[in-house]
């Protein structure tokens, strides 16, 4: 069965672009408003406001983004495509000098893919702004193999969303974090400093030919300077980004000690102890022995690598079965109950006003 992930076959991505819509129509059109005044007598819901905007990219198309944020105002339903999990489409943000946390996405995802987790962290007062990747989406995969593109794209989003957005003085700009998945989990890394060696890329894929990042490479091959040993390599790194939670990080071979071993931020690492689709040991558990020893990290008995995806609906365990693929004898809801506890846990004590 071919699957999705780090490196999603684009005929089955092709198939999702046409049964999973993007948002509700009516929160992309309303603007986030002014925060509402709550009644002192009156013991304030933190409900879970939700809108997509479209964020210019001075490099490329506009990004499309997802927001997630904390909102005293009644919900209104889910959000379109994403689940039952209701919110309050285009309510107005509550709250002042709120934490930001960024998302990226895995290859061929799109913002949604971790709405329950970014759902948790509104409930506890975060921002959230998740990305669709242009280039390297479920519609788009014409730059899927381009990884330098990803942490450039989470830079002009951190940018846009501290001093562009209209609600940008309401955030704390000394209190950012980043959440990636799969190939997000490897944007998030450079984003925080990491440096890739992508020269690496060739040996692993001479003596492991089969495995699906090797695949994709073979299908899209990268820009011919993210390979070439004599070129200038130009990564993406935002100091804004204070700590970083990242699950099943791809091309984890790629980094050594002297990249990811001097990084001094809290990163959160975890691994699906059965990943299908990145082979252990040659993801997770080398980001795992490239960092330093404090790297808050997870092991999770019987998870396949989409366990780390929003726990399947009716929906798409019809239409997308392959995302759904979780081992018999493990609850996926139940571990998304821990995984979201544990990332809002990491980050709000990561997070903290000094």
């Amino acid at each position: 069965m071919r699957l999705v992930a780090f490196l999603a076959p684009t005929a089955l991505w092709s198939v999702l672009a046409l049964l999973l819509p993007l948002g509700d129509p009516a929160a992309r059109a309303q603007p986030v408003q002014a925060p509402a005044q709550v009644s002192a007598q009156t013991p304030a819901q933190t409900n879970v406001g939700f809108q997509v905007i479209q964020v210019p990219d001075g490099q490329g198309q506009p990004i499309e983004v997802g927001l997630w944020y904390p909102t005293t105002a009644p919900v209104t339903g889910p959000a379109r495509g994403m689940g039952a999990l209701p919110v309050a489409l285009g309510a107005p943000l509550d709250g002042a000098n709120l934490p930001l946390v960024v998302m990226s996405h895995g290859n061929g995802g799109w913002f949604g893919g971790h709405y329950d987790t970014a759902i948790a962290l509104a409930r506890a007062g975060f921002v959230v702004a998740a990305l669709t990747h242009t280039g390297d989406n479920y519609k788009d995969q014409s730059r899927a193999t381009d990884m330098a593109n990803r942490p450039r794209q989470l830079h002009v989003l951190i940018d846009y969303m501290l001093g562009t957005w209209a609600q940008h003085d309401r955030l704390d700009p000394a209190r950012v974090g980043a959440f990636g998945f799969s190939s997000g989990g490897f944007t998030v890394l450079v984003e925080a400093g990491g440096e890739p060696d992508m020269t690496r890329v060739a040996a692993h894929c001479r003596d492991y030919p089969q495995h699906y990042d090797c695949q994709l490479l073979a299908r899209t091959p990268p820009p011919a300077a993210a390979t070439d040993p004599g070129a200038p390599h130009a990564w993406t790194h935002d100091a804004r980004v204070r700590a970083v939670v990242s699950a099943a990080p791809a091309l984890g071979y790629t980094f050594t000690a002297q990249s990811l071993g001097r990084l001094t931020l809290p990163i959160q690492l975890w691994r699906a102890a059965d990943d299908e689709i990145l082979v252990d040991p040659f993801h997770a558990s080398a980001v795992r022995a490239a960092l330093p020893s404090t790297t808050d990290y997870h092991v999770v008995a019987k998870a396949r690598h989409f366990d780390f995806l929003t726990p399947c609906d009716d929906y798409t365990r019809k239409n997308i079965p392959s995302l759904c693929n979780s081992d018999p004898g493990f609850d996926r809801a139940a571990f998304h109950a821990d995984f979201n506890a544990k990332v809002v846990g990491f980050f709000t004590k990561a997070l903290a006003r000094p």
